[in-house]
């Protein structure tokens, strides 16, 4: 089971609102913890992520815990923060 599955699982256990709104929200959760995982496989802080992008921290936090809301080319800075290119797919 993957990390995200696993992270997933556990929070549906010990949150009844998050399992409740769980599928709504999925997408938005899931950009927000890819950007989370992409950033630690990087090497990088919040901090020194935000210094990349000229923000505070708080807003690297909030890209990543709150992505529903995220703009494509607020993605596209963030991923060239980490050295990775942002793919987009409609399926």
């Amino acid at each position: 089971m993957s990390d995200l599955k696993q992270y997933v699982e556990k929070r549906k256990d010990s949150d009844p609102e998050f399992a409740e709104n769980y599928e709504s929200g999925y997408l938005e959760f899931k950009i927000g913890i890819l950007l989370r995982q992409a950033r630690e496989e990087a090497g990088l802080t919040q901090e020194e992520v935000a210094q990349k992008l000229n923000t505070k921290r708080s807003a690297i936090s909030r890209i990543e815990n709150h992505a529903e809301d995220v703009k494509l080319s607020t993605l596209g800075k963030y991923a060239k923060a980490l050295g990775k290119k942002l793919l987009f797919s409609v399926g």
